[in-house]
């Protein structure tokens, strides 16, 4: 695997656009042309190199590129953004819409992020080892199609309204999460390894939350159906387990109504 590196030279007055930053725009690019990809500032439109040292080059295929950034990242949105394929490294703190829309490869940020990461994120493997924002792997705004596969992990704490729309993937937080997590899921798995505020649920369809805290108030729509055993995120673990959320419509399937299960560590 072939590795570019960025690091930045000169930080954008305004918040910079980023959404050439992944390895299917550099696959098959050397550092000067990778250099001239255009960047936004504001309505200015700039290049990569204006911000950026760029170093190395890329892989023939984006599956054959690693990007390396280096270098405060907080005002820079869409890394890793649409990516398919390769890998992404951010030795920093982002802005928003990091790894958004992210189909497959693996996305690293040693930092936080902020609102608005992995919408809708179909694929790869995501990894913050920092805290993230609010509309975490949600759905975009007027949207109902929120994450739908991969895996988003995030070793820190998370905002509010994370995973709304969910239908698919998998989304871990080892910290705690503000009010409506996994709001109109329709499927996918969410595990949460820390505390919820309210409001955990609602409206769900589908899928699976698995909260290992204790959230603050628990809505009203979920009943418990019993204590079972599961293997979780690698460790076996006793939940209680409540169906819900009852207030919606359910599907069935072969004549069984299909709920939503909310799994509450004993």
């Amino acid at each position: 695997m072939n590795t570019v590196t960025l690091t930045i030279k000169t930080q954008p007055e305004l918040y910079l656009e980023l959404e050439k930053v992944n390895p299917d725009t550099f696959a098959g690019k050397k550092a000067d042309e990778i250099a001239k990809l255009p960047v936004f500032q504001g309505k200015e439109i700039l290049t990569l190199g204006d911000f950026f040292t760029v170093t190395g080059e890329a892989g023939a295929t984006a599956a054959d590129t690693k990007i390396v950034i280096n270098g405060d990242c907080t005002k820079m949105k869409y890394i890793g953004a649409k990516m398919t394929a390769g890998e992404v490294v951010v030795n920093s703190a982002c802005d928003m819409y990091t790894g958004s829309w992210m189909k497959g490869g693996k996305l690293t940020v040693n930092g936080d992020v902020h609102s608005f990461c992995g919408l809708a994120m179909a694929g790869g493997e995501f990894t913050i080892n920092g805290n993230a924002g609010n509309y975490l792997g949600a759905a975009y705004r007027g949207d109902w199609r929120g994450m739908s596969g991969g895996v988003l992990r995030v070793k820190g704490n998370a905002g509010s309204d994370v995973a709304t729309f969910m239908t698919g993937g998998t989304l871990i937080v080892e910290g705690n999460v503000d009010i409506h997590l996994g709001t109109h899921m329709e499927g996918g798995t969410i595990i949460l390894k820390g505390n919820a505020n309210r409001r955990v649920g609602g409206q769900m369809v589908k899928g699976e939350i698995y909260v290992y805290g204790t959230i603050n108030v628990m809505m009203p729509g979920y009943k418990p159906v019993g204590d079972i055993e599961l293997d979780v995120d690698g460790t076996k673990s006793k939940f209680v387990d409540y169906i819900g959320d009852l207030g919606e419509r359910h599907p069935k399937r072969k004549g069984e109504t299909v709920y939503g299960h909310l799994y509450m560590k004993k």
